[in-house]
């Protein structure tokens, strides 16, 4: 167990001493305590057990013995909590999954960035249009995306409706899983309605017969191949609104310390990791594997002291590092990083998001990433770790499994024109399927190129 778990000084609320950025402001102090007091009520999304699990999988991850696939919706919306979004969704995290284990030949830890990612960061606390200021939309746990006074506003009881959707969203996902959903026997049942017009349909094909055709070979020499009907799953989200998060951070029985069940995996975002800030502060605190975005004006003077408030006792498992650099930046960036960790002997799992430092506005208005600048920064990350004797153990990524417009390039080279026809996003462009599959091709590639 931790040491800072065992901290006099922590507690779930102590993050409340220090500057909490990102915050919402709420107009009724006695409406969001009233809202936060039935949250801590209500039943947890995930268990301790399935949190420690998801623990002792990172720490095989950064031996080597894995492979982090992180991904999901940049934020979600409660009006897309409906099976086929969530099907969908699920579907092609699986279909990515099952081409990085036939290629990398490695177990794959699939990590989803959905059931909890209803809050975003913002640039700014307001947004005016035509001489009217109202507060900026910080995602639906907060408020609505309607420019008016009554859906800017803060509202309390969105932390109960963002608490029910995750609900709702888990209990599918886990009865799509137990159901058989993620068999390996029946790879046919995650197919998406378009993916025979893909062209990488038929490379995705191979694949697919390759490793059916593997399964029952197995199958005939030793009988049914136990673990292969279902697979394990877990969820993240960016723990940001922290009074939902303190709301939801529980003690359980037979297991030391506090637990934030609101998610196995939460994460601090590049804007909230002040050292000395109240993320920091709840984060040390709780048991659950975490992880940090790191951009490129971080230092290593800044991330070591980061990583020693965060995981002082080098806990396997424990911290994840997620770099995201920019095509432009990262190998400027990103090598200074690996040198000092890899001096302090810390022990991290690094994790590579190549879409929030490649994002840009076109002509047309449209907020769009380049799959040639998401795929650039990948490549990089892979030789940047090869030449520092590291390691690139996963991949964060923003994606969907419906047939978006939103990012240029990729098989089918959209262009600018391309983005109106469905362009669907509330806030960040997405991968839509056909490019997240070709992105997990290119990491198998890279991942044999450079001997990860």
């Amino acid at each position: 167990m931790s040491t800072s778990v065992q901290d006099q000084s922590w507690s779930p609320s102590s993050w409340q001493r220090r500057e909490a950025l990102q915050q919402p402001r709420y107009e009724d102090a006695q409406e969001l305590a009233e809202a936060t007091a039935r949250l801590a009520e209500l039943p947890p999304l995930v268990t301790s057990w399935e949190v420690l699990a998801l623990k002792q999988a990172l720490a095989e991850a950064q031996d080597g013995r894995r492979f982090l696939l992180q991904g999901g919706d940049c934020a979600e919306s409660f009006a897309d909590c409906s099976s086929p979004v969530i099907s969908n969704r699920l579907k092609v995290l699986l279909q990515m999954s099952l081409v990085l284990v036939h290629g990398l030949k490695k177990p794959v830890l699939r990590v989803g960035r959905f059931a909890g990612q209803y809050a975003k960061p913002r640039s700014a606390d307001t947004e005016t249009r035509d001489g009217v200021t109202l507060p900026s939309f910080r995602g639906d746990v907060v408020n609505g995306p309607d420019f008016t006074p009554a859906a800017r506003r803060a509202d309390p009881q969105r932390l109960l409706r963002a608490h029910s959707h995750s609900a709702l969203t888990m209990n599918f996902v886990r009865a799509l899983i137990d159901g058989g959903f993620a068999d390996l026997h029946h790879p046919e049942y995650w197919d998406l309605a378009w993916v025979e017009h893909s062209p990488l349909a038929a490379e995705y094909r191979h694949m697919v017969t390759g490793i059916s055709d593997s399964l029952r070979f197995m199958e005939t020499l030793a009988g049914s191949v136990a673990g292969f009907s279902k697979v394990d799953f877990f969820t993240s989200h960016e723990a940001l609104l922290l009074h939902y998060e303190q709301a939801l951070t529980r003690q359980v029985p037979r297991h030391e310390g506090w637990f934030n069940l609101s998610t196995h995996f939460p994460w601090i975002g590049m804007r909230t990791a002040a050292l000395d800030g109240a993320h920091v502060e709840y984060f040390r605190g709780i048991r659950n594997p975490i992880a940090v975005k790191v951009g490129p004006s971080v230092t290593p003077d800044q991330l070591l002291p980061l990583i020693e408030a965060l995981n002082p006792d080098d806990e396997p498992g424990r911290l994840t590092l997620i770099h995201r650099m920019g095509n432009a930046g990262v190998a400027k960036a990103l090598p200074p990083l690996l040198e000092a960790v890899k001096r302090e002997g810390r022990r991290v799992l690094w994790v590579a998001d190549p879409m929030h430092g490649n994002t840009e506005s076109t002509s047309n208005g449209f907020k769009t990433r380049r799959f040639d600048n998401i795929r650039g920064e990948l490549d990089q990350a892979f030789d940047i770790h090869a030449a520092a004797g590291t390691r690139l153990g996963g991949v964060h990524l923003e994606l969907t499994g419906e047939n978006v417009t939103e990012c240029l390039g990729g098989a089918r080279d959209l262009s600018e024109a391309d983005l109106q026809r469905a362009y669907k996003s509330m806030v960040d462009p997405r991968l839509n399927y056909e490019q997240s599959l070709e992105l997990a091709m290119l990491i198998v590639r890279k991942s044999s190129a450079t001997g990860h």
